[in-house]
């Protein structure tokens, strides 16, 4: 080969020759721990850089939240990690933080999150009144909600939050809960017959949760979906997973470790809640699916007839978020429909069926206010061939809503609510809120506080006379929350409340019970918070029956 070829062929050689040396290199011994040098720098420069930027964020909040008591801690750093409990000893903590600081206190769960705990009107009123648009929903305690729930109302915010609240909000109009009201009666029917057979077999202590939890998911199908579930009778998938999901959101919330999703998703807890999930997917799916195609085919029935020819189905929860429109003519997607309906369930049963188990759970301790609730529903029903509560009856019952709005207060079903602000929020004595901070709005708190209600953890349902609750604050009393944020379902609620609790009275005589397993009577229950606030080894009440099983129970059967 000429000098002149091989100059020519230099160049393509080069590359390829420095190539093979660079990867000697890298591949022997010397040059590999080189490599692993260089990376564990860097992975140690990354957490450095993040530890101090973590370190500094928390010298900041604990500097801007200075303004507000806090509890001892042991540790600088940890903060109150572990001193938030699940148990009847974690309601007592709260019990005692209230008589300390009266209002509020700060708080904070290691360096990571910052918390403020309000427990008093004059402190929960300025945050939970301010405006949609700078209120957010905290991701600490709603985020493990939404693989089921979706970018549903309770989880969304700013103007989309707006925009669903408007779209949503005629659902929940008083002439849709009319329609209601017939199958709040056919699922408390159903659940009496249940009762009446347990007491015919011998069996006359009954634990309430798990009775009236079937009932209430059961009645919400019928409200939502039309869809007759018999899941009082029978097993079904869907109502199974529900309550398989909602067991499993309360045992996620208490592992620190399964709050990262990569963690969670390989347990056998994460594997059991996508299964679950999906089941409750596909059915919402479906249904809504086949609800629009109906809705769809109804339409052009009527466009080629008389559209009054034939009687018009009244319309459930489904029906009427499908047609409803925003100012531009759109409606929500078969999405966002399905994530609305899984969050109506998942809001609805558990909610009301802890407020329906710890009103009777009140009333049979105080015989003389379950028989003065006895008499005014007595009173109300004379004379009608049925026993059926009609939408009138319900302002007719001033003395039993009484009694319902006070273990409302003293069992409040949800326990707290969580909030941040996009600004600082100012609050009573120059105190402010800094942006980005978790506000804890303790209802528990604000119901038990001594300087709001005189002997706060007694069973007085006079607190509600009207006579009596002219100097309250309006918000001494939220259990479903208060402002634009509060609970959309709220008349809903008191609307099945009043229908089950006033049938119930009518039908039962409810005295403390016995847990079997435990020996011990209802009288001493141990409160359990969870996501709603239920009783450890159940809520045991026993029943005596007033009268027989009636028409409408025996239909049931």
């Amino acid at each position: 080969m000429s000098v002149a070829g091989a100059l020519g062929r230099l160049p393509s050689l080069l590359p390829s020759s420095l190539l093979w040396s660079g990867l000697s290199q890298v591949l022997s011994w010397s040059g590999l721990c080189q490599v692993l040098f260089a990376v564990i720098v860097g992975l140690v420069g990354v957490v450095a850089v993040w530890t101090v930027r973590l370190l500094v964020r928390h010298a900041w909040y604990t500097h801007r939240l200075s303004c507000f008591s806090k509890p001892h801690t042991h540790s600088w750093l940890l903060g109150h990690i572990g001193q938030m409990q699940s148990t009847e000893e974690g309601l007592h903590r709260v019990d005692d933080l209230v008589r300390t600081y009266t209002h509020s206190c700060s708080w904070f769960l290691g360096p990571f999150y910052h918390l403020v705990r309000l427990f008093h009107p004059d402190y929960t009123k300025p945050l939970l009144t301010a405006s949609a648009s700078i209120t957010v929903k905290d991701e600490l305690f709603y985020g493990i909600l939404r693989p089921w729930l979706g970018q549903s109302l309770l989880l969304s915010n700013g103007e989309e939050w707006s925009r669903k609240r408007r779209l949503l909000t005629p659902a929940f109009h008083f002439d849709i809960l009319k329609n209601y009201v017939a199958m709040f009666n056919t699922s408390t029917n159903t659940l009496h017959a249940k009762w009446h057979r347990l007491l015919a077999e011998g069996r006359t202590d009954i634990e309430m949760f798990n009775h009236v939890t079937l009932m209430t998911l059961d009645s919400l199908l019928k409200c939502a979906f039309s869809y007759n579930s018999n899941c009082q009778e029978a097993t079904s998938e869907y109502v199974s997973a529900i309550v398989e999901l909602s067991d499993l959101i309360t045992d996620r919330r208490q592992r620190v470790l399964h709050q990262w999703n990569w963690i969670y998703w390989r347990t056998q807890q994460g594997q059991r809640f996508k299964k679950a999930t999906s089941i409750v997917h596909r059915f919402t799916r479906e249904v809504v699916q086949q609800r629009r195609a109906l809705i769809s085919q109804q339409r052009e029935t009527e466009t080629q007839s008389d559209s009054t020819a034939a009687p018009q189905r009244k319309k459930d929860f489904i029906d009427i978020i499908l047609l409803e429109k925003d100012d531009e003519g759109r409606g929500l997607t078969d999405e966002e429909i399905q994530a609305e309906a899984n969050t109506f369930m998942f809001a609805g049963h558990d909610t009301t069926a802890s407020a329906i188990c710890w009103t009777l759970y009140n009333l049979a301790r105080h015989a003389h206010y379950q028989e003065k609730c006895r008499q005014e529903v007595m009173e109300l029903m004379q004379g009608r061939d049925g026993q059926e509560i009609e939408w009138d009856d319900l302002s007719n019952l001033p003395f039993t809503t009484m009694c319902i709005r006070e273990s409302l207060r003293l069992h409040s079903p949800v326990l707290a609510v969580t909030r941040r602000y996009t600004q600082d929020m100012t609050l009573p004595g120059d105190r402010t809120v800094p942006k980005g901070t978790i506000c804890l709005v303790s209802i528990y708190g604000t119901h038990h506080n001594p300087t709001v209600w005189t002997n706060p953890n007694e069973f007085h349902p006079l607190r509600f006379d009207p006579a009596n609750t002219g100097g309250r604050s309006s918000h001494a009393f939220i259990p479903f929350s208060s402002g634009p944020r509060n609970c959309i379902g709220q008349k809903f609620a008191i609307a099945e409340l009043r229908v089950v609790v006033a049938l119930t009275l009518l039908r039962f005589r409810l005295t403390p019970g016995v847990n079997p397993d435990l020996g011990t009577k209802s009288g001493d229950v141990r409160r359990l918070p969870q996501v709603v606030l239920r009783a450890e080894g159940g809520l045991w009440l026993r029943l005596e029956p007033l009268t027989p099983p009636g028409p409408e129970e025996r239909h049931d059967e």
